[in-house]
């Protein structure tokens, strides 16, 4: 293995948490704008995605030993410690790709707790809006159990909404 090798995983690595980014990015669109057609498509290509990345991790971790071990360190030495200890140009080009990864899984780590707190209050909204259409009403008990609250009384829908 080589710098070259490592470098060239890395790349790939960094393209495809760029196309993680994106993907969120539409999922979130379609989150914002109560468009849940086509959420199940979005969520497939984000795990798509995801697996690509976890495949291209074992690559990347085979090629970071193999590179840590010519280097003279640990194995399981970091990209931050391979830069250090890499010639240049290399250093220079390993510090950019840990530069860029962190920047990269921070706007990842941003945009999937967004969709994840619009997911949460689409379920949410779903739920209530079944359980007003329900002959009872679910609540939560004293040890956080759902419990089925008094029979509803007949609910009076405006069908022009």
């Amino acid at each position: 293995m080589s710098l070259t090798d490592l470098a060239s995983v890395l790349w790939r690595s960094r393209e495809l948490l760029e196309m993680l980014l994106f993907k969120l990015e539409e999922e979130q669109l379609l989150l914002a704008s109560n468009r849940s057609r086509w959420l199940s498509h979005a969520t497939r290509e984000v795990e798509v995605v995801l697996d690509q990345i976890r495949q291209t991790e074992v690559i990347r971790a085979a090629y970071s030993q193999e590179v840590a071990v010519e280097l003279g360190l640990s194995p399981d030495a970091s990209l931050g410690e391979l830069a250090d200890a890499a010639p240049d140009p290399w250093s220079e080009l390993l510090h950019q790709h840990r530069k860029a990864f962190l920047m990269l899984t921070s706007e990842i780590r941003a945009l999937a707790d967004v969709n994840r707190e619009l997911l949460t209050a689409g379920q949410r909204a779903a739920r209530e809006t079944m359980l007003a259409f329900a002959e009872t009403v679910e609540t939560y008990g004293p040890q956080g159990q759902t419990v089925s609250g008094a029979v509803r009384r007949p609910t009076l829908v405006d069908e022009a909404i």
